[in-house]
């Protein structure tokens, strides 16, 4: 133990210290052919090394190729920087070692509180254990759809689970043009098929067009399918628009179908001043997905699934052996009934620590800020002679393109190559998405650390590379 301890003393100042430090140091960097070596060529030792080694190794190897998603200028994707209190208490997770399958500990405990609480700060409905965490939204999406998938075959007097989906009508589930690619994953892995997969056209504020969804529902009930689904976005990932999903619930509910929500970066801006008209119909969902290692910056990995009736996910997941009946659980069983995961992790102690840290009232100041950044960026683009603005923002995420005076024709070329270049650069990190057959730049909001300051050399490096990109 002396050994663990003096190495954990090291490791502790090593993170605070690259924490602390970010700042000043780039935001990305590619990484040299000799460390780039090392890190995927390395041999298993035979001997085994001491943890003063690995500590030193993480130092001088690892820490300084970091992804670049704790720094204040990072905006690309929807990756946080982590939350010191979530950093703070991983260890003590990993001391524990739990199975959170089920059982009574304090890692199963815990997790029905925060899964509260987060159902709590959206508005969600929530009775215990009308919930879960998952690895992500794309584990979180998995589970929604299962029971989405297993409410439609009982409805029609059918067992999903022993008989499969052959011999049946195909079901079709609808989504929007702006959805997240989980998606299109989980109802291929739910042997759904893409075929089945609606793709509803958006309308000029890259929203699902509600008008289109019920004509392709008409269509398709005509053609004898079995329409059982409608997913739509609380904040897509490209511009970070919300669906109406008030309108999309009354749809789902005139047609019998389930209403997934996915909510995995922009639930929580549900919080943000102003929004909350916005997100009504959200509470409506039968299922949604949020991302607490998102806005709320909980370290990876912590999705979360909520559910109105968790029964149905139950029905879908439950295979129980005898070794692990629960009769003493309040009827709720394990969480593993829930969900495709036996053994799971002790998410919820970060969870736990990062929301009680900031407390509600931090949390929503960490919306307020991020949000009121991207309004930010918004007005000093549209104040400027060489961007465009080609979204409304709705949440923390700004979608533009940048298109100096002489680049008309060459939109699309030079918008493909600015991400990269700035990225190079090490100053500030962005990516790209395609919106309305263009190519655009995209800037997301999650970091506390991020300042004003930040904005105009996010943009002065766009302005820099694109002239670079030009000649």
């Amino acid at each position: 133990m002396d050994e663990l301890r003096r190495a954990g003393r090291a490791a502790a100042e090593l993170t605070a210290d690259y924490l602390a430090g970010r700042r000043e140091h780039p935001v990305w960097q590619p990484v040299p052919e000799p460390d780039r070596g090392w890190l995927t060529g390395q041999e298993l030792p035979a001997a085994g090394r001491s943890l003063d080694e690995l500590v030193d190794d993480v130092r001088t190897r690892v820490l300084p190729y970091p992804m670049g998603n704790g720094h204040p200028r990072f905006f690309g994707w929807v990756n946080s920087p982590p939350s010191p209190a979530g950093v703070l208490v991983a260890p003590l997770a990993a001391a524990l070692n739990p199975s959170c399958a089920g059982g009574e500990h304090a890692g199963v405990l815990l997790e029905h509180a925060v899964v509260r609480w987060l159902a709590e700060l959206i508005g969600y409905p929530h009775a215990p254990p009308a919930g879960l965490l998952t690895s992500g939204a794309s584990m979180a999406t998995v589970i929604g759809l299962a029971a989405a998938r297993q409410h439609a075959a009982s409805q029609d007097g059918w067992d999903v689970r022993e008989d499969g989906l052959a011999g049946r009508p195909p079901m079709v589930m609808y989504v929007s043009e702006e959805a997240h690619s989980c998606l299109h994953k989980a109802a291929e892995l739910l042997g759904l098929g893409t075929r089945w997969l609606r793709t509803v056209p958006v309308d000029d504020r890259f929203r699902m067009d509600v008008g289109a969804l019920r004509t392709m529902l008409a269509r398709d009930v005509e053609a004898g399918l079995r329409p059982f689904c409608v997913a739509a976005s609380a904040g897509t990932v490209s511009t970070g628009t919300v669906d109406p999903l008030d309108e999309i619930a009354d749809v789902a509910v005139e047609h019998g179908l389930w209403l997934h929500v996915d909510g995995a970066y922009g639930a929580l801006g549900i919080l943000a001043d102003g929004a909350a008209a916005a997100y009504a119909g959200m509470a409506r969902a039968d299922s949604l997905a949020l991302d607490p290692h998102k806005w709320l910056g909980v370290p990876v990995d912590c999705g979360c699934v909520l559910l109105r009736d968790p029964a149905t996910a139950r029905d879908a997941f439950s295979l129980v052996p005898a070794y692990l009946r629960d009769d003493s659980a309040a009827g709720f069983g394990w969480f593993s009934e829930y969900g495709p995961e036996q053994t799971r992790p002790f998410r919820a102690l970060r969870v736990w620590a990062t929301m009680s840290h900031l407390g509600r009232d931090g949390i929503v100041g960490l919306v307020d800020q991020t949000v009121g950044l991207a309004r930010t960026l918004a007005e000093m683009i549209e104040a400027a002679d060489d961007f465009e603005l080609l979204a409304p923002v709705t949440t923390s995420i700004v979608a533009f393109r940048c298109r100096p005076g002489d680049s008309e024709g060459r939109l699309d070329e030079l918008n493909r190559g600015i991400p990269a270049a700035v990225q190079h650069r090490g100053r500030a990190f962005l990516t790209g998405t395609r919106l309305a057959g263009m190519e655009a730049l995209r800037a997301c909001f999650l970091n506390p650390a991020t300042t004003a300051e930040d904005l105009v050399v996010l943009l002065d490096e766009i302005r820099t590379v694109a002239a670079e990109v030009a000649r």
